[in-house]
């Protein structure tokens, strides 16, 4: 029966989320005949941790992802550069400035003193270099357990560097900034020997998007859908799952229902999740009926999520040099150098001090006047709770206290607030020591009914995409989207196979 059943019927596809990775299987799908699909988005808009604004002037702003990483092989790069949504490359997207003028960095310690960009570039380099050894896994084998914090921490002191005065303080800047890249609350968290997984693609790191901004590809994705196919506002309480065949000659019935929390709900042969897995870690339990196998709560669990926080900044007008690409704050002690902070321990007052998480403020390409402070971690999680105007004073405060410059009138805050968002509960994966990633991530991305399912039930009921599903590119866009791709032709070729004549 389920022969005759997939040589015959149009699979009806329910995708849960309207991020890239939903939007990827979604178009995919599309591009191969099915059109009877549904995407439900919790949220008025599509874009998931993609969340492009307006709100400063004519320019987008992101909120969220900011940046297409590498190029070479990367399907959005290529999307974007074959709609013309690329920056000018006659325009320098850190300063706002033509190219002609050459972008710096300025670094101040926490007594307002400029440091010598010599200096810095010293231990910044060595930094670099510590990276790339632990990517190519170049370090001894009983360093394999450690976390990358420890490995930086004894590589750091075995050099010429360590002697030198007010090094190691731009040293722990390194590691501040590196929690960005990491999504982790410190590199005392993240796993030395699972940081190599993470493949760079060919190309320049950072591809900048043009004015339009992020949106603007999202919306070459949300064109190619069929009419009313998107669905906004549709709050998903449970997935009902592993429904069996009828007996031949029955009235078919689709193996699956999604309920969401306004009573509607929707039949379904395959449902694709691509919630994140902040999301997961909080709902998974209760999202499945019957609940998910163990393996894969297990890897729910034991993956990490963290939080990467943007605080934007607009003044009256600039009051930073022509040539300055960031203000970076070195300060004299900070969470970085303390261990107990990765775990939230007692000892450190990182809520009164959540501040000192903040490793600098950039600016911000084709926005004049703003900057952007980056913090992470727990530190992040708490500065969303703040209102607006209190982070705001604390960051021109820091301004003030590191540069001596006279800041011009603060207009306008505005911060994201991934971590209180209960659709997303941070801002993408990490991988804490101890866990092997592959292991975990294969077995999240695994569909459902698996290989050794009863073979009574309908294969591919549910599949999971998303970030956190990719061994090799969790964390980007790309990545997300390409696990989109990748469920989807799992459908169609289920169903290629299935009308096979050959059968």
């Amino acid at each position: 029966m389920d022969s005759e059943y997939h040589a015959s019927h149009s699979p009806r596809v329910v995708i849960i989320g309207a991020g890239f990775a939903g939007l990827g299987a979604a178009t995919t799908l599309v591009k191969h005949g099915v059109k009877n699909l549904i995407i439900l988005e919790a949220l008025d808009r599509a874009g998931g941790r993609v969340f492009t604004l307006q709100s400063l002037g004519s320019a987008a702003l992101e909120l969220g992802a900011t940046w297409i990483h590498g190029q070479k092989d990367n399907p959005l790069y290529q999307m974007a550069k074959e709609a013309g949504l690329l920056a000018d490359d006659g325009f320098n997207m850190m300063t706002c400035q033509p190219v002609s003028v050459t972008p710096q960095d300025y670094f101040f310690t926490e007594q307002g003193k400029l440091l010598p960009s010599t200096q810095v570039e010293q231990v910044t380099c060595f930094f670099g270099r510590l990276m790339s050894q632990i990517i190519q896994q170049d370090f001894k084998t009983e360093c394999e357990s450690w976390s990358v914090g420890e490995y930086l921490d004894s590589e750091f002191a075995l050099s010429n560097l360590s002697e030198a005065v007010g090094t190691e303080d731009v040293f722990e800047w390194c590691k501040r900034t590196e929690c960005i890249d990491e999504a982790c609350n410190s590199m005392y968290e993240f796993s030395l020997s699972q940081l190599s997984l993470y493949t760079a693609l060919e190309g320049p790191f950072f591809n900048c998007l043009g004015s339009k901004g992020y949106q603007a590809l999202l919306n070459v994705l949300i064109d190619k859908l069929p009419p009313n196919a998107l669905r906004f506002r549709k709050v998903v309480r449970c997935i009902q799952w592993e429904g069996s065949p009828k007996p031949v000659g029955s009235i078919y019935e689709h193996p699956i229902k999604v309920v969401c929390e306004d009573g509607e709900h929707f039949p379904a042969d395959h449902v694709i999740v691509t919630v994140s897995l902040g999301y997961l870690k909080e709902q998974a339990s209760s999202l499945f009926d019957p609940p998910l196998p163990r393996g894969k709560m297990e890897a729910i669990e034991r993956l990490g999520f963290g939080t990467v926080a943007k605080i934007f900044l607009e003044f009256s007008e600039p009051f930073w040099p022509d040539d300055c690409a960031g203000i970076q704050l070195v300060w004299k002690q900070g969470p970085e150098s303390l261990k107990g902070y990765s775990n939230g321990r007692k000892g450190y007052s990182w809520r009164s001090e959540w501040y000192k998480k903040i490793g600098g403020f950039d600016c911000v390409p084709m926005h004049r006047s703003t900057l952007c402070g980056w913090i992470t971690g727990l530190a992040a999680e708490h500065m969303e709770t703040l209102p607006e105007i209190e982070v705001g004073d604390a960051c021109v405060s820091l301004l003030k206290q590191f540069t001596g410059w006279p800041v011009t009138e603060l207009r306008k805050v505005l911060r994201s607030t991934w971590h209180s968002n209960p659709y997303f509960r941070g801002s993408y994966t990490n991988v804490p020591v101890g866990v092997d990633a592959v292991k975990e991530q294969t077995a999240l991305g695994e569909p459902l009914p698996s290989s050794h399912h009863k073979k009574t039930l309908r294969p591919l009921q549910v599949l999971f995409a998303g970030e956190a599903t990719h061994p090799n590119f969790y964390t980007t866009t790309h990545g997300a989207y390409m696990t989109g791709v990748r469920e989807a032709e799992r459908i169609i070729q289920l169903h290629e196979f299935k009308a096979s004549p050959r059968l």
